[in-house]
């Protein structure tokens, strides 16, 4: 099985307005609904999801690299505002009428912080990772990522440049198989899928592990948003059998409490692989709210 992934049908890089690249791949036709996907950890623009279900729908499906990672140059100190500021920009150039979002694992911040800034319509949070560093996560974090959200809490800067000297892209995988359950190893290692997966982590850190443990600092950090203040519809997608350190502890309960348009889908047999096994699912609930 291939899980929906597939070559870019157009890849490209918009230019912002002091002098930086925005790289961006897009599937489905030029003139489909607009869906922006905000990338999982240390994955580039070319991981797609949704396959045929994406021409399907009629979507254009435009994944978008994050600075300092793939084909998206560096912005040391970013921040998730920044990333707003960016699409809104590349909203603009590329004309993207009143898109919707995915946030996918740890791009779930990016894409509600497009959310908040109003420069979507909906948003799609697949496996997300929530506000780890909130209080009402205070004793429900796996030793892992509290280790994490505490470093980040002591000294960003310090956190961020141990972030950085992780390793890489196979580091990152290994840490993916070995904290995944079964039912989402079986996506990552099957031989398309894996192909597909590893060359996106490949490509992301070509520029090295800078923007990746930008990236991580900020999924570590407080957002700059107040998620009761978004107003458009968001829909929480979460398998129970997700075992990662790293998404929401509460697969995405407090959260939907949070977000007064939220509404939440726990899927009992699925993980943390969701966006590749249930994107059909997921694009036809974030479609009915363009209607």
């Amino acid at each position: 099985m291939d899980h929906g992934v597939r070559e870019p049908e157009r890849l490209g890089r918009t230019r912002l307005p002091d002098g930086r690249l925005l790289g961006w791949a897009e599937w489905g036709p030029a003139d489909g609904t607009p869906v922006l996907l905000c990338p999982g950890a240390a994955t580039s623009r070319r991981l797609a999801f949704g396959g045929d279900a994406v021409d399907a729908a009629g979507v254009r499906l435009v994944s978008v690299d994050r600075p300092g990672l793939g084909a998206s140059d560096p912005a040391p100190g970013r921040t998730l505002t920044d990333w707003a500021v960016d699409i809104g920009h590349l909203v603009r150039e590329r004309t993207l009428r009143a898109p919707l979002a995915v946030g996918f694992s740890q791009g779930a911040p990016f894409a509600l912080a497009l959310a908040a800034h109003r420069l979507v319509r909906a948003v799609a949070v697949v496996s997300g990772s929530d506000e780890l560093a909130h209080p009402r996560f205070a004793h429900s974090l796996n030793p892992r990522a509290r280790d994490m959200v505490d470093a980040v809490a002591a000294g960003p800067g310090a956190a961020e440049a141990s972030f950085a000297g992780f390793g890489g892209a196979d580091a990152l995988w290994e840490l993916i198989i070995t904290t995944s359950p079964e039912t989402d190893r079986a996506v990552y290692t099957d031989p398309v899928f894996r192909h597909a997966f590893r060359r996106a982590m490949d490509e992301a850190f070509a520029r090295g592990p800078a923007g990746y443990a930008r990236d991580t600092v900020l999924a570590m950090s407080r957002w700059p948003f107040d998620p009761a203040g978004i107003t458009v519809p968001v829909d929480l997608w979460y398998g129970q059998q997700d075992t990662s350190p790293v998404h929401s502890p509460d697969l995405g309960e407090s959260l939907a409490r949070l977000i007064p348009t939220a509404t939440r889908h726990l899927l009992p047999a699925a993980g943390g692989a969701l966006l590749w096994t249930h994107a059909e699912d997921v694009l036809r609930s974030l479609l009915a709210h363009a209607r």
